[in-house]
Order: C-alpha cells, then sequence, then structure tokens
C-alpha cells in the first residue's frame, strides 16, 4: 500500500506546524501545566475560534468540515510533539466519537452543534480499576426505575473530567451485566469529580463519582438499554489510534530536540553529534519515528473505512493495538534516549525532554500498554478471540 498526503492533507500539516511552534512553546506548556485546569484557555478558544480544528471530523450537517480521520491524527501528531494544554483529545476524541458511534439522533442534533461552536467540553469515563483498560474494567452500575436510570459508579483516570461540561459513562446492568453509555451533564444532581494529580502535568486526570445519579431515558445511547459492549469497544479503539498519532509526534520531536541538543554540546573538544555511538542512538530513534508514522497512518485509513461502514473497518481493533502498542513503545524509547544523550541537563525541570518522557510514560499505560495490545493481536492470531467490529 502505497500512502502519501495531498495537497489538503499537506496544508493541513503546514498550518499546524507553523500555528503550534509559535503558541504552544516551553513558557506556555508550563505556565498551564502548573494549574488544577491544565488547560491553556487562551490556546483553546484559538483552537476553536479561529483553526477550527475541533470540527475536522464533525459531519457537515451539524457544523463541522467532515474530515477524517487522517487528518484528526495529522493535528493530534502535531499536538503531542508541542505539549498542547488543551481539551482536544478529551473532546474532540473521545467525547465527539463516542457521539458519531453511539449517540442517537437527538444526541448528536443536539450536542454536536454545541461542541462545534465551542461551547461544551465532553469527557469520557468508563474505567473503574488499576491496569485494566478494556471494557472488562467496567464495573459502575445501572438499573431502570421505571422511565428513569439509576447510575452508581466511582470513575478513574478521567482525562479533563474535572473541567467537563459533559460525560459519556458506561455502566453495566445491574441484572443483566451488559453495559450501556449514558450521555449526562457534569451538574447533574449526584455527580462529584476532582482532580487527580499524575505524572503528566500536561494532561490532567480526574476521578468522577456518581452517586444514585437519576437521568431521563434519553440519556441513554444507542436508542436501546442492550449491550453497547461493541460500540464502547470501537470508541477505544478509536481513541487508542489517536493516542498513538500523539506519542509518534512525541517521539519525533524528542529526536528533533536531541539532534539540536547534539549539534551545540561539546565534550573532549568537539561536539558530542560526531560521537559515533550517539548517532547510532540517534539512527535507532529515527528508524522508531518511520515504523511509528506507518503504523499511525494505516490505522487512520481503516478508522476511516470504520467510520464510513466499509469492510476494511472490520480490521479497527486490530489495527489500533498495532499503532498503540508500537507508538508508545517508540515514544517511551525516543524519550528515555533523549535524557540519556541529554547527560545530567537532561533529567533537569529547566529541561524540556522531561516533560516528553512524561507524557511518553503516562501514554504507554493509558488505554492498555504494549503488552496488553500484543496479546490481545496474538490472542486474535490465534482465535481465540476475534477482532471484528460492527462498523457505522
Amino acid at each position: 500500500m502505497k500512502f502519501s498526503f495531498n495537497q489538503e492533507q499537506q496544508h493541513i500539516a503546514h498550518i499546524a506546524d507553523a500555528f503550534l511552534s509559535s503558541v504552544s512553546n516551553s513558557e506556555s506548556i508550563r505556565e498551564a501545566m502548573v494549574t488544577e485546569t491544565g488547560i491553556d484557555g487562551v490556546l483553546w478558544q484559538q483552537i476553536t475560534q479561529k483553526m477550527g480544528w475541533h470540527l475536522t471530523h464533525i459531519p457537515e450537517q451539524f457544523n463541522g468540515l467532515g474530515l477524517g480521520y487522517v487528518e484528526l491524527c495529522i493535528l493530534l501528531e502535531r499536538m503531542g510533539a508541542n505539549l498542547v494544554c488543551a481539551p482536544f483529545y478529551s473532546t474532540v476524541v473521545l467525547g465527539i466519537n463516542s457521539l458519531l458511534i453511539a449517540g442517537t439522533k437527538t444526541q448528536k442534533k443536539q450536542w454536536l452543534p454545541l461542541i462545534a461552536e465551542g461551547q461544551k467540553r465532553l469527557a469520557l469515563a468508563y474505567s473503574s480499576q488499576g491496569r485494566v483498560w478494556g471494557v472488562e474494567s467496567v464495573t459502575a452500575q445501572y438499573q431502570q426505575q421505571d422511565n428513569s436510570f439509576v447510575i452508581n459508579a466511582d470513575y478513574r483516570y478521567v482525562i479533563d473530567g474535572h473541567t467537563a461540561d459533559a460525560f459519556v459513562v458506561a455502566a453495566r446492568d445491574v441484572s443483566s451485566g451488559n453495559i450501556a453509555l449514558f450521555l449526562l451533564s457534569a451538574e447533574t444532581v449526584g455527580v462529584t469529580r476532582y482532580w487527580t494529580p499524575s505524572m503528566d502535568q500536561t494532561r490532567k486526570l480526574a476521578t468522577v463519582k456518581l452517586e444514585n445519579v437519576c437521568v431521563a431515558k434519553d440519556s441513554i445511547m444507542l436508542d436501546t438499554c442492550g449491550d453497547s459492549l461493541i460500540p464502547l469497544d470501537n470508541i477505544l479503539a478509536l481513541a487508542c489510534i489517536a493516542l498513538a498519532a500523539e506519542q509518534m509526534g512525541v517521539a519525533e520531536k524528542s529526536l528533533s530536540l536531541t539532534l539540536d541538543y547534539m549539534a551545540e554540546r561539546k565534550q573532549f573538544g568537539r561536539v558530542i553529534g560526531s560521537f559515533q555511538a550517539l548517532k547510532h542512538k540517534a539512527a535507532d530513534m529515527l528508524s522508531k519515528v518511520e515504523a511509528a508514522r506507518s503504523a499511525v497512518y494505516y490505522a487512520a485509513c481503516v478508522a476511516d473505512e470504520f467510520m464510513a461502514g466499509n469492510d476494511m473497518g472490520a480490521e479497527l481493533l486490530e489495527a489500533a493495538s498495532i499503532a498503540k502498542a508500537y507508538c508508545c513503545e517508540a515514544a517511551y524509547f525516543n524519550t528515555g534516549s533523549a535524557l540519556q544523550m541529554h547527560g545530567g541537563f537532561g533529567f533537569t525541570w529547566e529541561c524540556d525532554v522531561q516533560l516528553y518522557f512524561k507524557r511518553a510514560k503516562a501514554a504507554q499505560v493509558s488505554l492498555g500498554d504494549s503488552a496488553w495490545h500484543k496479546d490481545r493481536i496474538a490472542n486474535a492470531i490465534l482465535g481465540t478471540v476475534g477482532l471484528d467490529v460492527v462498523a457505522g
């Protein structure tokens, strides 16, 4: 398969590079990450009001641009390279994808235009356990009472959950164990959330608790209380591809920072970039980036096929696991190598490399680490677990 960006995609990449290099720099990142919200409000306003990137894959009928997942991954790659402190991943990837895949017609018509206008931010809450990231981590429960539902949950690791305006939450039926998705306002009675400090200060996590939260019947997604395990699996697969794109950007930026440092740092009377051992390490980093790029954009093409309801979309979970497993390993390898090649300076607060290392480590375990995804792929190859999905 031969893949290259078309002229429009090249233009998107060029504009993103130019814009983010000027507005998401070391100074602005450090200012935003020490706040509890972790959001650069000025940058988020520019993204939504000036650049319109949050509209990328919202269908045109809901005031979006109607582009695809390839274009979205182009932006996410650049955002990873610039450690963007904005609720783009939580709202545009997790929130919008949840609506596109599992939202009812009424929910899409109500919420997508609000997101398009930059008025609302969404977050996805589904996991209640540590070290478990698939649908099996859903332990929250709900039960139907007349024309409403009562949900009890304790969600962990909710990205931007303490600042979101609304949540898509997953819970199991008390009697059947089936998973359903609900869309509810953050102001709903019984919902409490608070910031949970974590390693990566550039992306904030939260704990969200629902105590006897009563929601109306129209809050449930998919028009039914049936098992939405497959839609949740698909939402998480699309999130894995997006996270992989970010991590590819992290890996590439780590290499770029290292090459700049190698060209100026002198030891034993010569720049360290002239030492063969460091050249070999840099070459290894470059090979990681190029392989990661292939995995990401193949998976993005599969995601586009899935969203279009085409046969190739059946490969979504497999392509997502390949991209997530490889790209997070690549980012961790490259940021770790960058720290080593920066010497003692790389570990200090003043050096930006440590920020990329923390993002790489946090993303490595988010949505399942490489070992989890490799096991998933192996099980599928051996025939013990199917990776087919329902497109649309």
